[in-house]
C-alpha cells in the first residue's frame, strides 16, 4: 500500500533533517579533531556524509523516495516520475527540515541554533563545480532508477563522497542543503550572500541533466525510467 502524502512528507522531513545533521555535525567534529588540517576535516566530513546518506536512502526510499533535494524532486517531476502537485509540499518540507537538521547538529556541539556563515564560496569555478556536481548526481539517480539497481543507495552516496573531492565547491548539489548551510558558521558553511549563486548553478545543472535524460530515453518502448 502506498503511504499517504502526510507520511511521505514526514519521511522526507526526517531524512533531510538527519542528512543536514550529519553534514554539519561531521564537519564540526572533523574540524575540532583535525588539528587545523583542512584535508583531514574534509575527509571526515565526506566519509560521514556518504555513509549517512546511504543509510538514509535505504531507510526512507521505500516511504518517500528519499529525494532530500529540491533539484531531485523537480527533475523527477519533469520526467513524469513524480506528480507535479506534490512538488511544492516536498520542497517546502525539505527546506524546513534542512534548517531543523542544522539546529540539531549545532545543539549537539554546544553552538547557537543558527548563526550566519562567513565562509566564502563564490566565483565561476565554484558555480561551475555546483552545476557539474548536480548534473552528475541526477544522472546517477536516473541510471539507478532506470536500471532498478539494488545498490542505488551506495552508488548515490559514493558519488556524493567523490564529489567532495573532485569539485572545487565540495558538491553541495542541493538547494535546500545550500540554504541551511548558510545558517552554520562552521566547516560546512557558506556565506548567505554566496548561496544564490550556488542555487542557480544547481538548478541549471539539474535542468541540463533532465534534458539529457529525456534525450537518452527518447524512442524507447514504454517509460523505462518510471519502471
Amino acid at each position: 500500500m502506498t503511504a499517504t502524502l502526510g507520511r511521505r512528507l514526514a519521511a522526507e522531513a526526517l531524512g533531510t533533517g538527519f542528512l543536514l545533521a550529519i553534514v554539519i555535525g561531521s564537519g564540526i567534529m572533523g574540524e575540532r579533531l583535525s588539528g587545523g588540517n583542512p584535508a583531514i576535516a574534509l575527509l571526515a566530513n565526506s566519509i560521514a556524509t556518504g555513509c549517512g546518506l546511504s543509510v538514509l536512502i535505504l531507510i526512507f526510499a521505500p516511504l518517500s523516495g528519499a529525494h532530500f533535494n529540491p533539484a531531485v524532486t523537480l527533475s523527477l517531476a519533469s520526467l513524469r516520475i513524480f506528480p507535479w502537485n506534490e512538488v511544492l509540499p516536498y520542497v517546502a518540507v525539505q527546506i524546513i527540515a534542512a534548517f531543523a537538521g542544522v539546529a540539531a547538529a549545532h545543539l549537539m556541539f554546544g553552538e547557537p541554533s543558527f548563526f550566519a556563515s562567513t565562509k566564502i564560496r563564490t566565483g565561476l569555478a565554484q558555480w561551475w563545480s555546483e552545476g557539474v556536481a548536480t548534473f552528475g548526481l541526477l544522472m546517477v539517480i536516473w541510471a539507478c532508477l532506470r536500471g532498478r539497481l539494488a545498490g542505488a543507495p551506495y552508488a548515490i552516496a559514493a558519488y556524493v563522497t567523490a564529489g567532495y573531492w573532485f569539485t572545487a565547491s565540495t558538491c553541495f548539489a542541493n538547494p535546500a542543503v545550500t540554504l541551511a548551510r548558510a545558517a552554520s558558521n562552521t566547516f560546512a558553511g557558506i556565506r548567505p550572500e554566496d548561496a544564490p549563486g550556488f542555487i542557480v548553478a544547481q538548478l541549471a545543472g539539474g535542468a541540463a541533466a533532465t534534458l539529457v535524460m529525456r534525450w537518452l530515453s527518447a524512442g524507447e518502448r514504454g517509460d523505462r525510467v518510471a519502471g
